[in-house]
């Protein structure tokens, strides 16, 4: 079985190829590593034995995706990842963000659609979700006006992908996921955000590494505990995994819909500063850290009833927070040698 996985050599498509290729699948690799280096096919191969087929491209040039389906045109599945996906900076550059998240999308289902095996798993996100009125959020709570542009564009895709499952043979899981965190434990592969990180946890792991004069947190004003806004943290091992499955039942035409949807999250939320306790604790190191004013398009609260994946899809995280973030500082004291 031939899996294609777009943004495969980002944080967590390289996690998803290297439990793809446990799985026995072969794996199609596709990136344009404008946030990611090709030395991350190194770190799959040190945990797989195997190097995935990496096809260095830009999904925004409709020839080139053509031309990949046309030398690819065994494939069973696709799984997209490819994506910009910073909340702050689609704020400020939505065009940048509406061009790589709908464009590539949907050149990649045009060349999708013509394949037998029409297998599609999106990387959606619980920002779709806005700010919930309930907690846990669930698969039916409403898809809320999107806070950022990089939230539209996740709504808009999922609803890209619906209206073309109606009508042609597609068949696709849309996976929404709350925050991934971690990295794999062999420390071969991890997050690597080019430049100043927009997530909390490399933040955390570039400010005790001594990367980063001080971390910043957002807003210590939310109607929330300790002030802070909570966010679900799930391993970004535990969410590759998801994909697996996901693909296998899409495989194993278990779907019960055209377009099933799936959060993905640990069912816990945590506030920032738990997180920051949690990783001084597993760290044993002091974190340099100020209070400053929120960051627009954040909201208050958002984690995940997990039900659904847990029941339906027959996944469920195994991590605990405290496990993610020793990942995590174990790849960021590798990387930084």
């Amino acid at each position: 079985m031939k899996i294609v996985v777009t943004g495969g050599l980002g944080f967590i498509g390289s996690h998803t190829v290297v439990e793809l290729q446990n799985e026995g699948f072969e794996v199609v690799a596709i990136d344009n590593l404008s946030n990611s280096s090709e030395s991350v096919l190194d770190g799959i191969e040190k945990i797989t034995g195997k190097k995935p087929i990496f096809e260095k491209m830009d999904l925004r040039d409709k020839a080139s995706v053509q031309n990949f389906f046309k030398k690819h045109n065994d494939v069973d599945g696709v799984i997209h990842f490819a994506a910009s996906k910073a909340v702050g900076e689609s704020v400020e550059n939505p065009l940048l963000y509406y061009e790589n998240n709908i464009n590539a999308l949907v050149y990649v289902l045009q060349e999708l659609k013509e394949l037998p095996n029409a297998n599609f798993i999106f990387s959606s996100s619980c920002t779709v979700y806005g700010q919930a009125e309930k907690m846990p959020i669930t698969e039916d709570a409403s898809v809320q006006p999107a806070m950022s542009p990089y939230g539209n564009t996740k709504q808009i895709g999922e609803e890209i992908i619906t209206d073309v499952a109606k009508v042609t043979n597609i068949n696709s899981i849309l996976l929404r996921y709350f925050n991934p965190i971690g990295s794999h434990p062999s420390a071969e592969i991890g997050e690597l955000p080019l430049g100043v990180p927009q997530n909390l946890v490399p933040f955390i792991t570039q400010t005790a590494i001594g990367m980063r004069e001080k971390l910043s947190v957002y807003g210590d004003d939310y109607p929330t505990p300790d002030g802070t806004a909570i966010r679900d943290y799930i391993h970004v091992v535990d969410l590759a995994k998801a994909h697996v499955i996901a693909m296998q039942r899409l495989l194993n035409k278990q779907n019960l819909e055209k377009v099933e949807t799936f959060n993905l999250g640990t069912g816990t939320g945590s506030s920032v500063l738990e997180v920051i306790t949690a990783f001084e604790k597993v760290s044993e190191q002091k974190l340099n850290y100020q209070i400053v004013g929120r960051r627009e398009g954040d909201i208050t609260s958002a984690y995940a009833n997990t039900d659904k994946a847990n029941n339906v899809l027959g996944w469920k995280a195994q991590s605990t927070l405290e496990d993610s973030l020793a990942s995590a500082w174990k790849w960021e004291k590798k990387i930084r040698g």
